[in-house]
């Protein structure tokens, strides 16, 4: 019996899941669904924890989404290879892609370590920013599927 994918979720999903009714019951559905698969990256944290500004709703998330990952040992994080693997495919964008270094997105350079750190932990990124990922997948192999993965029969 095959092993079934892990996944992680991009910032873009959570943020559509705070912000409308759907977008939350699709959230509430995959965590249901793919519970004892799913991870959480600490560049998505990062990402999310930027974007709150009431000290109330840091705590919500801290207490509703973190620390179940935390407690559950689900949470990955880049490693020094990431981190240098990560200088050479923003390397290869400036010199394919005809970007500036210092004016490369930080949503870029997140993408770029959470691409890599899924990649090293076995994980599948699940993204609605399918654009940037596929063009990121041309230079660097990893994973990763639109919303929402089928199930697991």
């Amino acid at each position: 019996m095959p092993t079934p994918a892990k996944y992680a979720l991009d910032a873009n999903l959570f943020i559509r899941g705070y912000r409308d009714r759907a977008g939350a019951a699709e959230l509430k559905r995959f965590h249901a669904l793919f519970a004892p698969y799913e991870f959480l990256s600490a560049v998505v944290v990062q990402e999310l924890r930027a974007g709150f500004r009431a000290v109330d709703a840091v705590k919500r998330f801290d207490r509703t989404v973190v620390e179940p990952f935390l407690r559950r040992g689900r949470v990955i994080t880049p490693t020094f290879a990431t981190w240098r693997e990560s200088g050479r495919v923003l390397a290869t964008l400036v010199a394919d892609d005809g970007l500036e270094l210092r004016r490369v997105p930080t949503h870029t350079v997140n993408d770029i370590m959470l691409a890599l750190s899924c990649r090293e932990a076995g994980i599948t990124v699940v993204t609605e920013n399918t654009k940037d990922f596929t063009r990121l997948r041309r230079i660097v192999a990893f994973d990763f599927v639109a919303p929402w993965p089928a199930p697991h029969l």
